[in-house]
């Protein structure tokens, strides 16, 4: 996949995984930047699972990126948590 596709992807991710782990209006910033991230780690966990990972823009994908980047922003708010 392109890196343009990535990041588009990265940043619905990121937004929408925000919304799901943070409360709305939280810091959004960190949440984009680790729904990239996220969006590589679902891909990674999928193709782990036996499923064929971040193919391109389609739901499958999606759905996939989302929960590799609430996977990301959990563990990032625990450490986080812990260190403040």
């Amino acid at each position: 996949m392109s890196i343009l596709v990535w990041s588009i992807l990265g940043f619905v991710v990121g937004i929408t995984a925000g919304w799901i782990v943070n409360k709305p209006g939280d810091d959004e910033m960190p949440d984009i930047v680790l729904g990239v991230i996220g969006a590589v780690v679902g891909g990674v966990l999928f193709s782990y699972f036996g499923s064929s990972g971040v193919s391109g823009l389609n739901l499958y994908s999606l759905v996939g990126a989302i929960c590799g980047a609430i996977v990301v922003l959990v563990i990032y708010r625990a450490i986080a948590r812990r260190t403040a």
